[in-house]
């Protein structure tokens, strides 16, 4: 079957993804306003999303978990769809009752995944995770999941195998992984080897994924596909949560829901894949030594993004432009301390040029 393309990113198959309204009900009785437990995705006669956990049957666990799905608000004040959600797993981990559920809020057009911890007979959502392209979530094939001991994974029914950043396969109960050592503010690998399934019917050997760091905030999500590896080559040494910052390259463009800003939702420059980095040229300024100019790209839910890191000689702290938009000519403001930088980038042909005002300081010219 060949790819499908879906909002800039090559997703595999996805049209043999079929949502099964009339499939049957989750393994547990439950009450007609429960959510569903497990998802009713299905790739060929495979059931991607099955119910999971020790605690799927329960029906008052399913109904406790739904209470605090109905309660609980998008940063925008929307609400879950309960009838196209489901959860996702019902168990324990860390000695703590978990739930992961995969919430559809049609009021953004979004997916979010909740994670939820008991607390007595309640439960209480503890994160929540947006996805911006609608049903991206249950397409995925690895959830991260935050908790006191670390890292865990989620993983579909289609996922064989999954390594972590060290190099060794990981193990899961129920498909929810051991905790997994992610550093805080660095990317790291994951990588999962997909089973063969009607959408796959050779599966998949390394599907690779970079894990932002334990540091990501809510909502955004912390896994950013990177098929070729190019992203983690263009991250190696940088500092995700400093990439994260308001005014940095991944956080630095606010989204709009209809006409209005939403400064708490996922930003617009938030990266989904093809995360790679090219040098632009070196800068010497005031009698110093070189320092190297790259231009980060990736793509986001809102097309191409990219942006400048100025990489000062010697080791020095490096210093990040915000994101613009793809544009014939980009425009980037570098905050370097005692004197600021506006470069522009634009690729050159014989029909393209570029004049600037007199006596204007031209450090990089290629």
């Amino acid at each position: 079957m060949a790819p499908v393309r879906w909002r800039g990113l090559t997703a595999t198959g996805l049209s043999a993804l079929l949502v099964a309204v009339t499939a049957c009900g989750p393994v547990a009785e439950r009450r007609p306003r429960d959510l569903r437990v497990g998802y009713d995705s299905m790739d060929g006669s495979l059931t991607v999303w099955p119910p999971r956990g020790s605690l799927a049957e329960d029906p008052a666990v399913t109904a406790a978990v739904t209470e605090a799905v109905r309660d609980w608000r998008s940063p925008v004040d929307d609400r879950v769809h309960l009838p196209s959600s489901g959860i996702l797993f019902s168990g324990e981990a860390d000695g703590s009752p978990l739930a992961l559920v995969a919430a559809s809020v049609p009021g953004q057009a979004a997916s979010w995944l909740l994670q939820l911890t008991g607390d007595g007979d309640r439960y209480v959502v503890s994160h929540a995770t947006e996805y911006t392209d609608p049903g991206y979530l249950v397409y995925s094939d690895v959830l991260p999941v935050q908790t006191a001991d670390g890292r865990r994974y989620l993983t579909s029914e289609r996922v064989r195998r999954l390594v972590g950043p060290n190099g060794r396969t990981l193990s899961n109960t129920d498909g929810l992984t051991a905790p997994v050592n992610v550093p805080q503010c660095q990317a790291v690998t994951v990588t999962a080897t997909l089973r063969s399934t009607e959408s796959l019917p050779r599966g998949r050997s390394a599907d690779r994924l970079l894990d932002l760091g334990t540091g990501t905030a809510n909502p955004r999500y912390p896994l950013v596909r990177d098929e070729s590896g190019s992203g983690k080559r263009a991250l190696a040494g940088l500092d995700t949560c400093l990439l994260a910052g308001e005014e940095a390259p991944f956080g630095s463009v606010t989204r709009r829901i209809g006409d209005r800003s939403a400064p708490q939702s996922v930003p617009a420059s938030w990266p989904k894949a093809k995360l790679a980095v090219r040098t632009l040229g070196e800068v010497a300024l005031g009698g110093g030594k070189p320092a190297e100019l790259d231009q980060l790209t990736w793509e986001t839910a809102e097309g191409t993004m990219s942006a400048v890191v100025y990489r000062p000689a010697g080791g020095g702290p490096v210093v990040l432009s915000p994101a613009d938009r793809t544009n014939p000519l980009q425009v980037y403001e570098v905050p370097v301390p005692g004197q600021p930088l506006v470069v522009l980038s634009w690729r050159s042909t014989k029909e393209t040029t570029l004049s600037v005002p007199p006596k204007t300081t031209r450090l990089v010219d290629r």
